[in-house]
């Protein structure tokens, strides 16, 4: 790989692909409720004023009046700063490090671990909250897929896809009007799952891992060759797609305005259709939720930077309000039962417990798929 190349890639790479649940983090376990630095933060009448560098998909759960109350309650003050995950680890240094670091992603928090080891930062890491990647689609459009062996409806509104069979129907150029029992959506395009663009986002990184995965007769990529190989068939997906979005609504806000003409598939975070529903309080009769199989988790990692911030770690992962809302915000916390429950007020089926997840190919092999497709796409 070229030099150029190998930073564009790298810089990427921090902010994409932000991973499935089982990647390991750099991370000093700190088990909850033990007698601690924590302990002590909490139970001293000292206010602790942090600073802390956020992703996006946590700046409206940070700006919440009822999370500012929850901190204030517990003598925390939280001044945070949006930036991209890629972007976290640069900030790592000696005497200018922010006290905490809230990236989109396991390998953004790994890439902060590993500048923050160098600059002989200390950091302990949670995981107070996480969303599994899903297809947002339409009710025809699953139909089609299930008449065509591709789905299947598991409970009411809520479907699994065959991700082999679905990519291999996309690796054969199939069009809707193509397949069995079309009528609904008899028209001539590809069938194609709609994506954000890879060279820039998280979310299609995770579509790249995924495919990959399939692609590579249900396995993940683990050299070289193979990468370049496969990456060369997942590209084709890229580019037919036309123009893609590089940030992470972008996908989801066609699919949710324009509707199932523009978008019958859509890869998405499923915390985007869950915070959708809660804020609509609803959802269109026909949208529904699509659960790949298998699939790949997106964790929202709290890196801990200071010895002070871990009491806001700890309250993030162990505080029953601070849990609830971060439900509210579409995202999965341990209690699953509890967020099934609020997608069902909202009228929107989710399946309860996720369970066939991949783990991706590695930081290194990621890069290699990424410039190949960077390269077929004419970048």
């Amino acid at each position: 790989m070229k030099n150029p190349a190998k930073a564009l890639i790298t810089l990427l790479l921090l902010g994409a692909f932000g991973g499935a649940a089982y990647f390991s983090v750099h991370q000093t376990t700190l088990a909850p409720g033990s007698a601690s630095a924590i302990g002590g933060l909490l139970g001293s009448a000292v206010p602790v004023e942090l600073t802390g560098l956020i992703a996006l998909d946590v700046e409206p759960y940070f700006k919440d009046s009822r999370v500012i109350k929850v901190l204030a309650d517990n003598r925390i003050t939280a001044n945070v700063k949006r930036i991209g995950s890629r972007d976290m680890a640069a900030q790592a240094v000696p005497g200018q490090s922010p006290d905490f670091f809230f990236p989109s992603g396991v390998v953004a928090a790994n890439q902060i671990g590993d500048a923050a080891k160098n600059a002989k930062l200390a950091t302990t890491v949670y995981s107070p909250f996480y969303t599994p990647m899903v297809i947002a689609s339409w009710t025809p459009i699953a139909q089609i897929l299930a008449a065509n062996g591709m789905a299947k409806e598991v409970q009411p509104k809520v479907w699994n896809v065959d991700t082999a069979k679905l990519v291999q129907a996309m690796l054969d150029k199939k069009r809707w009007k193509d397949l069995k029992a079309a009528q609904a959506y008899d028209v001539g395009k590809s069938v194609l799952v709609s994506t954000t663009d890879v060279r820039k986002s998280n979310s299609a990184a995770m579509y790249l891992g995924l495919t990959s995965y399939v692609i590579n007769s249900n396995d993940t990529v683990t050299d070289k060759a193979t990468a370049q190989k496969v990456a060369l068939r997942v590209a084709e997906l890229f580019k037919r797609q036309g123009y893609q979005e590089n940030y992470v609504n972008g996908n989801f806000d066609d699919y949710a305005s324009i509707g199932i003409g523009k978008t019958p598939l859509a890869f998405i975070y499923e915390n985007q259709l869950m915070a959708y529903a809660l804020a609509k309080k609803g959802v269109a009769a026909d949208m529904v939720l699509m659960y790949p199989q298998p699939t790949i988790i997106n964790k929202v990692v709290f890196v801990a930077a200071s010895e002070r911030a871990k009491a806001l770690g700890e309250l993030l992962s162990t505080n029953a309000k601070l849990q609830r809302i971060a439900v509210e915000y579409g995202f999965r916390i341990g209690d699953t039962a509890a967020f099934a429950q609020a997608a069902k007020a909202t009228g929107l089926a989710v399946e309860e417990r996720i369970t066939q997840v991949i783990d991706p190919p590695s930081f290194e092999i990621m890069g290699e798929m990424i410039e190949v497709i960077a390269r077929e796409m004419g970048q």
